[in-house]
């Protein structure tokens, strides 16, 4: 006779909540590995001139 089971999800919630489910940790800088080189040098570039602005606001706001 022919085999005919041929998956169950018995005990495996069981299996997965003994360890307790938990959410990937979240890190406040996400890796730039493997991002278009393009784009990371625009943004090197936009992170340098924001600050320039900066600058430029809090030297008219100290006046």
């Amino acid at each position: 006779m022919a085999k005919s089971k041929n998956h169950t999800t018995h005990n495996q919630s069981r299996k997965w909540h003994r360890n307790g489910i938990k959410k990937p940790k979240t890190h406040r800088y996400e890796s730039l590995k493997g991002v278009d080189p393009k784009f990371l040098r625009n943004m090197r570039f936009a992170k340098k001139h924001n600050k320039k602005g900066l600058k430029k606001m809090q030297a008219n706001n100290a006046r």
